[in-house]
């Protein structure tokens, strides 16, 4: 059985999901793809991934040093798999294009690239800045879009790289 625990963050509340020792979700209430799987029947109790996860969050919108990410099981296609993948290789306070993204997933899966996919599956991502779908941006350095708001995205990257003084901690 899923469980799910609230998280007050500073960019808005936040809920995160697990399954025994792992997370697989973490979402900004109310955005899109919202408790993406889950059928609403979940318990809500703080098992010890959550006090990981807060523990993980509490550091990274402080701008420290965090420590290695909790363990995840994200649902979701094997295509998408291998992009988040691809996604959590991208370094803390840096980007990728959806194009490198696409490239890089397709190279990984031998297979042809294709940037919107890559968009829709980065889209679908159900664990929000653990694994970093907003450092995608567009080839032409724009934001492109983000699952939770263009905004947020904005001040995650923005307060990325006014932390990135101390990203050889990381």
């Amino acid at each position: 059985m899923e469980t799910v625990f609230h998280y007050d963050s500073p960019l808005g509340g936040m809920t995160m999901a697990g399954r025994g020792d792992a997370l697989t979700g973490l979402w900004f209430d109310g955005q899109k793809y919202f408790m993406s799987g889950l059928t609403g029947k979940e318990e809500e109790k703080l098992l010890p991934v959550f006090g990981e996860t807060i523990n993980w969050l509490d550091k990274y919108f402080a701008g420290l040093a965090t420590p290695p990410v909790p363990k995840t099981a994200p649902r979701g296609t094997p295509y998408q798999k291998a992009l988040w993948d691809v996604l959590s290789s991208i370094p803390y306070g840096g980007t990728m294009t959806y194009k490198e993204a696409a490239l890089e997933t397709a190279r990984r899966m031998d297979r042809k690239p294709c940037p919107r996919a890559a968009g829709s599956a980065a889209g679908r991502n159900p664990i929000l800045i653990i694994i970093p779908c907003h450092r995608l941006i567009a080839s032409d350095g724009s934001m492109g879009g983000y699952a939770a708001g263009v905004d947020r995205k904005i001040k995650l990257l923005e307060a990325e790289r006014r932390a990135r003084w101390d990203i050889s901690a990381r």
